[in-house]
């Protein structure tokens, strides 16, 4: 029977195929009125194809937006997500989704409904990086398939299927002894980038927050800086310079980048990258490879805990939430004393 008009059909294509059944649609008319198509898939046997065309005509979509591909649909549901979110709110998601995608490359060009469980399954077990990483590439994949599914791009969520096989071991914090803080210290002018090492330390900021931080946000005079993300709490906190670290911070601005700590572009270091190009090599020739660039933080947080310092104020450094009425109330602590706490650490 013959298909209504405006139904679309199926056609053999010429030639030895896998999938010689071409399902198509009408997309409008040439100069001479003849009819231009627009093709759904091609398809194995006559009955899948009708079975596609069928299935569109009951739920027509944009054939276009179908074969975009993981790397196009990303690009789409990026532009979304932080078209009306604010600066504060964008920071912290914006590196978990560029994560997420950064680690998807095997199938960036992948047609995004042609993605299985098994692909995105596969990103995720051949992952090396920790939990943390892997929950934010599944993060992403979540995020995709809502926006898709809201635009009719898929009908499904294959990322629900997905699964991050845990480690069953917590990752442990290994602050840095005093004897390899004096390495640091040592080595200082003989290998290159080890003083974001010893900002970190002396900052409690994270390896992203630190790859964040834009030199207008820094003040050298009054020996504080503007920076940090992830919690309430911890976004764009003031940091306190201890004079340790001044010379270190005064030296990295570059009239030429907007960020302290920038690649040969001049443009916003990646976390990834700082991690491959400066932390690894930095680790390795001071023959330190049990440290990750995390511990910076905890050996901040440790040494902080070895002398008397008010916690409230370690609190406010770290970006760490306050949890009692008395420190809730007792927030508004002045940067003098924050760089009075800070200047303690020897």
């Amino acid at each position: 029977m013959r298909n209504p008009n405006g139904y679309g059909g199926v056609v053999k294509l010429s030639g030895n195929r896998r999938k010689p059944y071409a399902a198509r649609v009408t997309d409008g008319y040439d100069e001479n009125g003849k009819q231009l198509y627009k093709y759904l898939g091609t398809y194995a046997s006559q009955a899948k194809a009708n079975e596609a065309l069928v299935h569109y005509n009951n739920n027509p979509y944009d054939i276009d937006k179908r074969k975009i591909t993981f790397k196009g649909m990303y690009e789409l549901f990026y532009h979304d997500k932080f078209k009306n979110t604010s600066e504060s709110e964008k920071k912290s998601s914006k590196i978990a989704y560029k994560q997420g995608f950064d680690h998807s490359k095997s199938i960036h060009n992948k047609k995004f409904k042609d993605l299985k469980k098994s692909h995105l399954q596969d990103v995720i077990d051949s992952c090396k990086y920790g939990d943390s990483t892997k929950a934010n590439i599944l993060k992403t994949y979540n995020q995709m398939y809502k926006f898709a599914m809201e635009n009719d791009i898929v009908e499904k969520s294959y990322a629900q299927f997905v699964t991050i096989k845990k480690t069953g071991q917590k990752t442990d914090r290994e602050p840095f002894t005093e004897e390899e803080i004096q390495k640091l210290w040592d080595n200082i002018n003989t290998v290159d980038n080890i003083d974001t090492v010893l900002i970190m330390i002396y900052t409690g900021l994270r390896p992203g927050e630190l790859v964040e931080i834009k030199n207008e946000n820094i003040h050298l005079e009054e020996r504080y800086m503007i920076g940090g993300f992830k919690t309430e709490a911890g976004t764009n906190r003031i940091i306190p310079i201890h004079k340790k670290i001044l010379p270190l911070i005064a030296n990295r601005m570059d009239e030429g980048s907007k960020y302290l700590i920038h690649n040969r572009s001049k443009q916003r270091m990646t976390y990834k990258n700082y991690r491959e190009n400066y932390w690894l090599k930095i680790m390795k020739k001071l023959q330190m490879e049990h440290h990750r660039a995390h511990d910076c933080r905890h050996t901040f947080a440790t040494m902080m805990d070895n002398i008397d310092v008010n916690r409230t104020a370690v609190k406010k450094i770290l970006g760490h939430a306050l949890d009692d009425i008395t420190e809730k109330v007792y927030t508004h602590k002045n940067i003098e004393q924050l760089i009075k706490a800070i200047d303690k650490l020897e």
